[in-house]
């Protein structure tokens, strides 16, 4: 698995407005349990978001800021109910790496 480092590192450059969680906040499994999975939901926020690219709203009730805003919150809530549902599998492995960075008991 890729360093975490290097992942922050890499969302840091690509320039994506979701935060991160701080990896190394964790105290308890399940604060590193809790970091994991939103990690794993800012990561699929950010997989699903070209898929809405090229759908455009229909007139009269679609476009204009607010629907850009709405699109934005909406896919993050997919996100993060994918997580909530199981995921892919990120998360678990973020959080084996937590732990091992942490050396939580």
């Amino acid at each position: 698995m890729a360093n975490l480092m290097d992942i922050g590192a890499a969302h840091q450059a690509y320039g994506n407005t979701a935060k991160l969680p701080n990896m190394h906040a964790a105290q308890t499994h399940q604060q590193a349990r809790k970091i994991a999975e939103d990690f794993e939901a800012v990561f699929l926020t950010q997989m699903l978001q070209p898929m809405f690219d090229g759908i455009k709203p229909e007139a009269p009730f679609g476009g204009g800021n607010s629907e850009a805003m709405w699109r934005g919150m909406q896919i993050e809530e997919y996100g993060k109910a994918i997580t909530k549902a199981g995921g892919i599998g990120i998360a678990d492995s973020v959080y084996r790496e937590i732990i091992k960075l942490q050396e939580i008991n």
